[in-house]
C-alpha cells in the first residue's frame, strides 16, 4: 500500500529543507567555515526547534562547525542554517581557531615529557 502523495512513510527522515522554514524571509547566511568554533551564550528556551536546543546544549565549550554537523547528523549547510539563526539572535558566538602556528613545537613537547620521564 503506498502513501498518500505529499506524506512520507511513518519513521521515514524528514527533508532537510524542512529545517529552513520561512528562509525566503530571511536575508544573509552566517560566515562560517568548518574550522570555526561554535560556543553557547544561552540554555535552549521552551519551544526551541530541537536541532538548535541540541546545538545549544552542546556548545557549551567550543566545538567547531565540522563536529557540530557530525555530531547531529546533518550536513553543513544544514548547520550553517541553524548557525545563521542563532547568530543572528546572540544565542552562539563564533571564534577563530587556534591557527597551527600559535600551539607548542611537538619536539619540544617530547623532549620536556623524555625529561619527565626520566625524573
Amino acid at each position: 500500500m503506498s502513501e498518500p502523495r505529499g506524506r512520507l512513510p511513518q519513521g521515514a527522515p524528514e527533508r532537510l529543507y524542512s529545517l529552513a522554514e520561512d528562509r525566503a524571509r530571511r536575508s544573509g547566511r552566517a560566515d562560517v567555515e568548518l574550522v570555526t568554533l561554535i560556543v553557547a551564550r544561552a540554555e535552549p528556551e521552551p519551544g526551541t526547534r530541537p536541532e538548535c536546543a541540541s546545538l545549544l546544549r552542546m556548545c557549551q565549550f567550543p566545538l567547531s562547525v565540522a563536529e557540530i554537523s557530525a555530531y547531529l547528523a546533518l550536513p553543513v549547510s544544514a548547520v550553517t542554517l541553524l548557525l545563521t539563526d542563532l547568530l543572528r539572535d546572540d544565542q552562539v558566538e563564533t571564534r577563530a581557531p587556534v591557527p597551527a602556528a600559535a600551539l607548542p613545537d611537538p619536539e619540544l613537547l617530547q623532549a620536556v615529557m623524555h625529561g619527565l620521564q626520566k625524573l
